[in-house]
């Protein structure tokens, strides 16, 4: 089997949020395009990623304002990056050890992508989907559901 790559699975071209932004527009960007998780850029340069968890935490916070407060205060700083090209299997591996939720896609320090929890679960329903596939292909009288 040739080497699966994150290119595959990976949600391209993902929202982002800017650094200076409140956290009141980053939480409003992820309620409407039902995401947990904002690449923050300054300018074009990406400097972190916020999480939904990341959010709630600093917004439940007393004392702070989601207006007045910036998404450079809740995100997370330098976040791991990974090349398109990137395998899979390794990356499975790395967000399982490490419990990531997310990793930020980029090529040539430009960000094109980030691979989730959600995305490795599709990756994994194609992977058992060809599998099945196959086992049909070889043995065409078993019936797998």
């Amino acid at each position: 089997m040739d080497k699966l790559t994150i290119r595959g699975f990976m949600t391209a071209m993902p929202h982002t949020v800017g650094v200076q932004e409140s956290l009141t527009t980053a939480r409003e960007l992820m309620r409407a395009h039902r995401i947990r998780h904002l690449p923050v850029l300054d300018g074009d340069r990406l400097v972190g990623i916020l999480s939904d968890r990341d959010l709630a935490l600093v917004s439940g916070l007393s004392r702070v304002d989601p207006d007045r407060v910036a998404v450079a205060e809740a995100m997370m700083r330098d976040p791991q990056c990974i090349s398109p090209d990137s395998s899979l299997e390794w990356i499975a591996t790395s967000m399982a050890q490490s419990k990531q939720g997310s990793v930020i896609v980029a090529d040539h320090s430009r960000v094109v992508g980030i691979f989730t929890t959600v995305d490795a679960l599709r990756a994994l329903q194609e992977l058992l989907g060809r599998a099945r596939r196959r086992r049909r292909i070889a043995n065409p009288t078993t019936h797998v559901r």
